[in-house]
Formats: structure tokens, sequence, C-alpha cells
């Protein structure tokens, strides 16, 4: 390998354990996440859902958190009721092909959402239109809203209840930081579950 390699690992390796360090040392961050898991608990035990949405990393990240709330994140439990709202390829192109890409998880919060039911949006940029779109239906629908975005949440931060924001601009860095969230959300939702019927 080329020294420019061992250079290009080296500083991306430092700028993640920059952004880390920066979520660690930030007690408002943690008050956000500590925030969310309660909002997520309160709905679950109300017999509420999570909903979430993402294009690309963010979807795969969607998928990722839904899984580890219907399977189980650390501890053997019930499975608890969370949908990603980017896993069924016919219901995506169906709207897409209807109304536009920027309906896609819109149609989808009205349908399947319900008063007390939660909904968690990730968007690194804070910008994308389809994301922002199910916000905004969430929130007519009386649905608890969260963000998960960067240091530059533009319209979104505004749309949710609780906006958590990843103290970088660079997209990879924040997905990672969204699912380090996003995995510690679980625990303590987990956590909660199980120590209160």
């Amino acid at each position: 390998m080329a020294a420019t390699d061992h250079n290009y690992v080296e500083e991306y390796l430092r700028r993640s354990a920059a952004a880390l360090d920066a979520v660690v040392a930030d007690a408002q961050f943690r008050a956000t996440v500590e925030a969310i898991a309660a909002a997520v608990t309160k709905a679950l035990r109300g017999n509420g859902k999570l909903l979430l949405a993402g294009n690309g990393g963010s979807a795969a990240d969607a998928q990722h958190l839904a899984g580890e709330f219907l399977s189980r994140f650390v501890s053997d439990r019930q499975p608890l009721p969370a949908i990603a709202l980017t896993t069924d390829t016919s219901v995506l192109t169906a709207i897409g092909n209807d109304y536009g890409f920027d309906h896609v998880f819109e149609r989808q919060v009205r349908g399947l959402g319900r008063p007390g039911d939660v909904f968690l949006a990730i968007s690194t940029s804070g910008r994308s239109r389809n994301v922002l779109a199910a916000l905004r239906a969430a929130r007519a629908a009386n649905i608890t809203t969260i963000g998960f975005t960067g240091k530059n949440p533009g319209d979104m931060a505004g749309l949710c209840d609780h906006c958590l924001c990843a103290p970088s601009a660079e997209t990879p860095i924040i997905q990672q930081i969204h699912i380090i969230a996003g995995h510690i959300v679980c625990g303590l939702v987990e956590q909660e579950i199980l120590r209160k019927p």
C-alpha cells in the first residue's frame, strides 16, 4: 500500500474518533438520546409502534434498527413493533410511480401511523424531501417525530419533537454516529421494557 493509503486510513479514523469524542462530551446530545429512548418506550408501552425511514445508507440504518426492536438487541424479550418504511418494493414503486418519490414515506406514515406512534426520520443532510414530507404528515397525525441528522439540520429540526444532530458535515461520519445513537436507544428501551411491565 502507498503512504497515501496509510494517511487516508489514519485520517479517517481520527475524524471518526473526534466525532465520537465530541458526542461523549456533549451533555445535550446525551440528553437528547435519553429523551428519544423515553419517547419510544412510552409509545411502545401505550401499544404504539415505531416507524422508521431514510434514503440510501439511512434506509439501511432504519432497517437495521427495526430489526433490533423486532428481534432483540441484547436480551431475550417480546418483539417490539417497529416498521422500516424502506423495505416494501411494491409499495415504494407504486407510490413513486403514482405520486412521485417525494411521497414514498409520507403516504406510508399517513396509512400506517396512528396517534401515539413514533416516527424516526433519518437524513444526514436534514434536507431529504421525502423524509421532510413524512415528518409533516406525522406531525399532522399526532405522531411523535424524531430526527437523526448532521450538524446542519436544515428544515428537519423544526419538524421534530426530538432532533439528534451528529457533530459532523461528513455523511459517513454522521451515519456512524447515528447507528451508535440508535444502538443506545435500543439498549435503553430494552432495559426499560424488561424492568417494568
